[in-house]
């Protein structure tokens, strides 16, 4: 069928991509709040309640970091709910990569230049991946 790949390996690798991005997004933010406090950018006490005082880098990676807990959520109980289903061939593989893709390049713009042109297409592009996704797992679970 396409859809049809049992045991599921195919969407292994993509889900794991996309938890080691949440990772290295979380480092970066680490990197950027720790270099802002060594030069004493910002206090502790400033930072206690508030994430508005973090200067604009590790703002920008922390708001990434938050991203990766949204529309990846969705992700990921799709790839579970594919798995299920057994829609695990290459098309729902070549949409989850083209998913974790999107966050890739979305993670860079956004901490990165935050072009606020690129940015939103990217993320519709991995959202439209979602929704084909949610279609595979439709036509299979039927």
């Amino acid at each position: 069928m396409g859809l049809m790949n049992p045991g599921g390996a195919s969407l292994v690798w993509p889900v794991l991509a996309q938890v080691a991005l949440t990772f290295v997004v979380l480092f970066i933010m680490g990197f950027y709040r720790r270099q802002a406090l060594y030069a004493r950018e910002v206090r502790l006490k400033d930072i206690a309640l508030s994430s508005e005082t973090w200067p604009p880098k590790a703002r920008q990676a922390a708001n990434n970091f938050s991203n990766q807990f949204e529309t990846p959520v969705l992700f990921y109980v799709l790839a579970i709910m594919a798995i299920h289903v057994g829609a695990t061939g290459w098309v729902m593989a070549t949409f989850a990569w083209l998913f974790v893709a999107t966050r890739i390049v979305h993670a860079y713009v956004h901490i990165g230049s935050n072009d606020l042109r690129l940015r939103p297409l990217v993320f519709l592009i991995g959202c439209l991946a979602l929704v084909a996704m949610l279609v595979g797992v439709l036509i299979a679970a039927l």
